[in-house]
């Protein structure tokens, strides 16, 4: 494998599966066209199928309502088992910014209607006597996606109603056992962004990057039963697992190696590093 294979991991989607998904004429996602058809043979009072994508014709006014409309669908195509399950956290639907959200989603529900998911990514590292380590974690048996798979030191999900400095503090508290102030430490280095399809739908998601140099003497240690455990490995066997082996959970290749980039492990020498740094931020 190479590390341009691993971004073509998260980028892998066939535009003729989908179709957008609009609400008053504004795109908001993409569903897949079997997805459309089961909506409109179930519920063809409250969706239709034009040229331009699936329309949500009967989705009422107002931020409030349409989350309150949307929350009420969502139940009914579980209950129809058109969708899985529930995750409990609401994400913002927009089609720029999380701020400017129209209305709001359930977080697994959100790939089946191809929504723009935004969360947050955090490499833990030490600066030791012979180079750079990065602390890995092992995501836990029994997560529902990619259980056992390393895993960034810390990784989440953004949620409505918390700023990206609250759900930092919020996940490196959870997942690593870390105080406020040492999270605070954490540097914000850009967002990467790739569409990806799966079973649910499609994944055009971004992802905000943090470095956190962390003391020698500090280990991360999981509080919210997510993580199995640690590990701290010099930055050459990270990057060697990343680029030879299927350990990592896919979107955490793409953090992984835009630190490779920036602190010069990854350097212009390499035969696909323009390629590579210009593939890691692909918004849909």
């Amino acid at each position: 494998m190479s590390f341009l294979e691993r971004i073509d991991e998260c980028n892998r989607w066939a535009t003729g599966d989908f179709t957008p998904f609009l609400v008053a004429g504004e795109r908001l996602g993409m569903v897949r066209r079997e997805f459309a058809d089961a909506l409109c043979g179930l519920l063809g009072t409250r969706f239709a199928r034009a040229d331009e994508g699936l329309h949500w014709t009967s989705a009422p006014n107002g931020f409030a309502l349409r989350t309150e409309a949307m929350a009420q669908l969502c139940e009914m195509l579980i209950a129809r088992g058109l969708i899985r399950y529930r995750h409990g956290e609401d994400y913002p639907v927009t089609s720029g910014r999380r701020e400017d959200a129209r209305f709001l989603i359930d977080r697994a529900c959100a790939p089946y209607f191809g929504i723009r998911a935004f969360g947050q990514h955090i490499n833990g590292f030490v600066r030791a006597d012979d180079g750079l380590r990065m602390w890995i974690a092992r995501r836990a048996a029994d997560r529902r996606v990619y259980p056992n798979r390393l895993d960034n030191m810390v990784a989440g999900g953004l949620p409505w109603g918390l700023s990206l400095r609250e759900n930092l503090r919020k996940e490196c508290a959870e997942e690593a056992g870390m105080p406020a102030t040492l999270a605070d430490r954490a540097v914000s280095v850009g967002a990467i962004s790739y569409c990806r399809a799966s079973k649910r739908g499609l994944k055009p998601d971004v992802m905000y990057c943090y470095d956190l140099e962390l003391p020698a003497d500090f280990e991360p240690q999981c509080q919210d039963s997510e993580v199995a455990g640690f590990e701290l490995m010099p930055i050459e066997q990270v990057a060697e697992r990343v680029r030879e082996t299927d350990e990592f959970k896919l979107n955490c290749n793409l953090v992984i190696i835009d630190f490779l980039v920036r602190h010069g492990v990854l350097t212009p020498d390499h035969p696909d590093y323009l390629e590579i740094v210009q593939r890691l931020r692909s918004l849909a």
